[in-house]
């Protein structure tokens, strides 16, 4: 049943379809982390259809004792991002700013849902992304869901492999805060990636 669910999502997550990304070693991800100050926090990123409705992708933004994106089966790609296992590491408000306009366009916005974490919940929540590994095309709401309801507090989440249900089951979490992203430039994920390249300074 779960494999028939997952073909019958792969023609509305295209987002979350690509091939694998790169696999740095686990030197190059401890030498790229990154520390944000401010509460500790996960915040679930999802890319809405502005048309539709629909939700295209989800990724987990988590600030603990270093800040990272967990990007399942995501299209995010820059030589000057270290990525292991779906994991970007080095994650500065900088680059979470280039993450959301890599993937905000006419089509498509960025809604943030951020709840703040206990110092235990955050350093869970990064183990767990951390060793989850890389995500097949069509499930990064389904990795996302299911590493979420692992974390105390997070139990109500129940697996799904749809983004907008994801989203809506996260609105319903206790001292949501949400903000939405939105940019009009045509493309898609790769396009706004290679402009960013040739406009964006270096860390």
């Amino acid at each position: 049943m779960r494999i028939w669910m997952a073909l019958a999502c792969v023609g509305l997550l295209a987002a979350c379809a690509n091939e694998p990304g790169s696999d740095n070693s686990f030197a190059e991800a401890a030498a790229a982390a990154v520390t944000v100050p401010g509460p500790k926090s996960v915040t679930l990123m999802t890319m809405i259809n502005n048309r539709s409705g629909g939700g295209g992708h989800s990724a987990l933004l988590v600030n603990g004792s270093q800040q990272v994106i967990f990007d399942p089966a995501g299209s995010f790609r820059d030589p000057r991002v270290v990525e292991k296992g779906d994991v970007l590491y080095g994650m500065s408000p900088a680059w979470v700013q280039s993450y959301k306009s890599a993937h905000a366009r006419s089509t498509f916005h960025v809604v943030s849902q951020t709840v703040t974490l206990t110092d235990a919940q955050a350093e869970q929540i990064l183990k767990l992304v951390m060793s989850n590994g890389q995500v097949a095309s069509a499930f990064c709401a389904n990795a996302t869901s299911s590493l979420l309801s692992e974390v105390p507090g997070f139990q109500a989440i129940n697996t799904t492999f749809y983004p907008a249900k994801l989203m809506e089951q996260f609105e319903a979490l206790p001292n949501v805060t949400t903000t939405k992203y939105y940019e009009n430039d045509e493309g898609d994920v790769i396009d706004a990636v290679q402009t960013a390249q040739l406009t964006q300074l270096s860390e």
